[in-house]
């Protein structure tokens, strides 16, 4: 472009956009514009670098620099001369965030939100940092002083400006590249879970230090390596995070849901926005929990966070869940959740002072001047009627809040975080004998699967309002991919498998790199600078590790060699780093599922109520390396798959477990597949110990 008449108009081209963190910015004196090949084009056509500005609604520090920075004129008036001002939703586009996320930290910057990066016309980066204050503070120039001095920089070209760019881009186009290697075994697994469990806090759970996240990657694969080692320690940790999360601040103890992370090592003090992501993989964690040994609290938390689910989140018609809940309301982080004393005294009469003693309220409060509700003192169970009058305060309490100004919602559906909900709310259906929790699950399928694809057949990342705002990334098509496979297993209908296998078809398609593996965005995306490939686990899991663990269910479902041919590559296309491995717990548990998982084919007339009982045995089970597969008759099971003829007994449902090739004799009582599911393991060299204070009872 070389007119500049043709160029954008100077002003903020927000409003035009569908993502609520976009439309926040909307009434910005910056003239802001949103991500796209035209912003670049003005950028080039201007010769002007490019400021970056990355968040999501529900970010706390991103409100407070709009606050101080993007709606002050001054500021703004030294951007718009400067700069083409771009603002991104790294919800809505997590393949940007991520790209310069690791220009950051190649810059050896730590990461966070509000991301501030700065770059090329061209979209290279060469400088960056995160939240900027308004003077200059906490050893931090002012964001002006970095507005002017990165400005003069450029229009000196100073080398450091070209050498940060040429050295930048040359090193994110290697962290894209693969580091072939087999697929892992007992000897590496191990020794990820041994250090994994070591970096555990003995006493609180979760990873040791502060702030704290749930991680629920990292917990979810060692609950499975509890079922591949016989290390009892891989299952105690995840019982001790759920215990003390489910018990401290960071959970909602009176509308349900949990907290993005806490600030603190005690989970008292919470980061208040809700993320879908993490209550949907909090949720599946409990499930597995609970049927690996049933605790009330685990049913609880469950219930009550399916609840905040169906009551808060659901969105476009009741049919798909929203992507977040804020932190902030009315401008303060948490006023939404916090209690005073006076508050709860006058609320709940005689039974304030049981409420206080047990919730942790007090006159000073446990956080600036404020009451955080908690049962951190009191976890255990008070008795059924002390229980019952605390269940009666709850909800007076929640009446009460209902009154408040509510925290801000982003509405948007994002295929890949409603898959990990629809897949999360499949398991806990069965795990906790909740057949209803089914129908929103399906409901949010059929609204992904309906509304959210293409005219191509191409799935859509996020949706808004009847309207696209991003095409399709890998996480979207795997992450949906795995949640049809969970309804596939849940109902026996064959829809839900072929969909599983269009999308898994449509990945080998559009995102394979050539030496293995997947790359975050389409061949044909043509606002990427580099195509990132990674399988490294953050809050969500990867894409190419949720691949693996389609292709390898896919496997054990059909008997189809290529897709145990498609999960090796995928899964070799990283394992050569030896090192990083613990950063992959879920490609780690995809390779566990292909090699030792098993698939429990139940033969029999589905509405018996005989095959629905074997059926639940396995759906219910607590070892996630197993896949169901329904078949009528012997006549429906799959040519390759090893149970072929194979089928009900002397007109009996029948179940049969296979692994490795190989299907185990029949049986036709739960109980007894539930024994028959129990794997053969062997503790690697070192035995993993928890520590001295051990798990909680």
């Amino acid at each position: 472009m070389s007119d500049n008449a043709s160029l954008p108009p100077p002003e903020n081209l927000l409003r035009h956009a569908s993502s609520p963190y976009l439309l926040q910015h909307a009434g910005n004196p910056v003239h802001w514009r949103p991500w796209g090949p035209e912003a670049l084009a003005e950028a080039q056509a201007l010769n002007r670098p490019i400021l970056l500005s990355i968040g999501y609604a529900a970010c706390h520090w991103c409100h407070v620099m709009a606050h101080e920075s993007f709606e002050d004129p001054e500021t703004a008036a030294l951007m718009n001369a400067l700069y083409v001002n771009i603002k991104v939703d790294r919800e809505e586009r997590p393949d940007i965030d991520a790209l310069y996320m690791n220009a950051l930290h190649l810059l050896g910057e730590h990461g966070g939100w509000p991301l501030t990066m700065f770059l090329t016309p061209k979209g290279e980066p060469f400088w960056g940092g995160t939240y900027f204050p308004p003077e200059p503070r906490w050893g931090r120039p002012s964001f002006r002083q970095v507005l002017q001095g990165i400005a003069d920089a450029w229009a000196a070209q100073d080398q450091r400006i070209l050498q940060n760019t040429g050295a930048l881009k040359g090193a994110l186009a290697r962290m894209a590249e693969a580091n072939p290697g087999p697929v892992p075994g007992q000897a590496q697994l191990n020794r990820v879970a041994l250090g994994l469990v070591k970096a555990t806090d003995p006493v609180e759970g979760g990873l040791s230090g502060a702030p704290k996240f749930p991680n629920p990657p990292i917990f979810r694969f060692l609950w499975q390596m509890h079922f591949r080692l016989g290390q009892p320690a891989c299952a105690e940790v995840v019982e001790l995070l759920l215990k003390r999360m489910s018990q401290g601040g960071i959970y909602d103890h009176l509308g349900g849901g949990y907290a993005r992370y806490s600030v603190d090592a005690i989970w008292l003090v919470p980061h208040f926005e809700k993320m879908l992501y993490d209550n949907a993989q909090l949720l599946e964690l409990l499930a597995l929990a609970h049927a690996g040994r049933p605790d009330p609290l685990y049913a609880q938390r469950a219930e009550e966070t399916v609840g905040w689910l169906l009551r808060e989140m659901l969105t476009e018609n009741g049919c798909a869940f929203a992507a977040s809940q804020d932190a902030d309301s009315e401008g303060e982080e948490g006023k939404f959740y916090v209690w005073a004393e006076s508050e709860v005294d006058a609320l709940l009469g005689p039974e304030a002072e049981l409420f206080r003693r047990v919730y942790d309220v007090t006159r000073d409060g446990n956080w600036e001047g404020h009451n955080i509700l908690n049962r951190r003192q009191h976890a255990q169970p008070l008795g059924e009627e002390t229980e019952a009058t605390l269940a009666r305060c709850r909800a007076t309490l929640f009446e009460a809040r209902a009154k408040r100004i509510p925290p801000g919602r982003d509405d948007k559906v994002l295929a890949d975080w409603n898959g990990l909900t629809i897949a999360a709310l499949v398991r806990a259906a069965a795990v906790f004998g909740r057949p209803d929790w089914l129908e929103p699950a399906k409901r949010a399928f059929a609204f992904v699967a309906g509304q959210m694809t293409a005219s191509d057949g191409r799935l859509l990342h996020a949706f808004r309002q009847g309207q696209a705002s991003a095409s399709g990334l890998l996480e979207d098509y795997a992450s949906m991919a795995r949640a049809a496979l969970a309804l596939f297993e849940a109902t026996g209908r064959a829809r839900y498998l072929r969909h599983a296998i269009a999308w898994a078809d449509a990945v080998q398609r559009h995102f394979a790199a050539p030496d293995g593996g997947y790359f975050t965005s389409a061949k044909d995306a043509a606002d990427v600078l580099v195509r990132g490939r990674s399988a490294g686990d953050n809050a969500t899991p990867s894409g190419n590790g949720l691949m693996a663990e389609v292709q390898a269910k896919l496997f054990h479902l059909t008997g189809d060699d290529r897709w145990r041919a498609c999960a090796e590559r995928t899964i070799g296309a990283f394992s050569g780093l030896e090192q990083g491995l613990a950063a992959m717990p879920l490609l780690l548990s995809a390779a566990d599922l292909l090699t030792e998982g098993a698939c429990v084919v139940v033969a029999g007339d589905p509405e018996d109520p005989a095959a629905q009982a074997l059926a639940l045995a396995a759906l219910s089970h607590p070892d996630p390396a197993i896949a169901l597969l329904r078949v009528r008759d012997s006549a429906r099971v799959p040519h390759n798959h090893p149970a072929h003829g194979k089928g009900p007994v002397e007109g009996r449902p029948a179940a049969y477990v296979c692994r490795a090739g190989t299907c185990g004799l029949p049986v036709t009582d739960p109980a007894a597949l539930r024994a028959a599911l129990a794997r053969p393991t062997g503790a690697g060299p070192e035995r993993i110990a928890r520590g001295p204070e051990g798990p909680e009872a």
